[in-house]
């Protein structure tokens, strides 16, 4: 298809500009945007905050918990920390699993999943649905699940966690060096005796919060994100991704992000 305004990618917050100022003109309760294929889904509250793939699935996982207490909810590994907990706090399962959407779908199947959902906006139903990533299918069930919530988007909005995080962080590199440099980091976060998840790259709890990197599917890059209470815990986390990536010869360009 043609875009001439901007790219279809709901996920870029510039993207949205339109969005938010229709739903301040009108005076909407929240505004939903889709990707060229509608199978990413963005959204904007009634005050035009961004509402994250991650930040969605709390809301989506509301009414999906009620029904069946302790179901298996997955989110991909870069999700906040806020959801895996909300998800558990409202007697769920929490599940994290591998970036890609093919892999998300196998998982749901694997373990029953009523529910999962990705940073990049594909959110897959397989309560009352088909278990694949449609777009308009979970607007329609956003929308029903703030209605059943009897509050407003703008309202469990304000109610999340507060946490700052990084953007998605980029480093272009070699594809025979890609994966490899994974492993360089994941075998001295060994030795340091971190606390490290490893089901899609390293995810790195500390202190401070966690950051995370792992080879992207389909480009050459490797992907970085990092989440803390405050930014003087971000600025330490990022510092530590720059210190491991520095390890095995991997610098930060201009276009990588943070």
């Amino acid at each position: 298809g043609t875009f001439p305004n901007h790219h279809p990618d709901p996920t870029v917050e510039a993207n949205l500009a339109d969005l938010k100022a229709l739903v301040a003109d009108k005076k909407l309760d929240f505004g939903i945007a889709f990707d060229g294929d509608a199978d990413r889904i963005g959204v904007v509250d009634g005050e035009g905050r961004v509402i994250w793939g991650d930040q969605l699935l709390m809301v989506l996982a509301a009414p999906v918990l009620k029904e069946f207490p302790g179901a298996t909810i997955i989110a991909d590994v870069k999700a906040s920390q806020t959801l895996f907990d909300r998800i558990a706090e409202m007697g769920g399962t929490p599940l994290m699993w591998k970036t890609g959407h093919s892999l998300i779908k196998s998982k749901m199947k694997e373990t029953g999943s009523p529910l999962a959902g990705e940073m990049s906006g594909h959110i897959f139903f397989k309560h009352e649905w088909y278990g694949f990533d449609d777009a308009l299918y979970a607007a329609i069930r956003l929308i029903r699940a703030v209605s059943a919530s009897g509050k407003s988007l703008t309202e469990l909005k304000s109610e999340m966690p507060v946490s700052v995080a990084t953007p998605e962080l980029r480093f272009p590199i070699d594809e025979s060096r890609k994966f490899a440099v994974v492993e360089e980091v994941a075998a001295r976060l060994a030795v340091d005796g971190a606390t490290v998840d490893t089901t899609d790259g390293v995810r790195v709890n500390t202190d401070d919060g966690w950051w995370l990197l792992r080879a992207s599917n389909t480009q050459d890059v490797l992907v970085a994100r990092a989440e803390a209470k405050d930014r003087a815990g971000l600025d330490r986390l990022v510092d530590a991704i720059d210190r491991q990536l520095g390890r095995s010869g991997v610098e930060r360009t201009a276009n990588s992000g943070h």
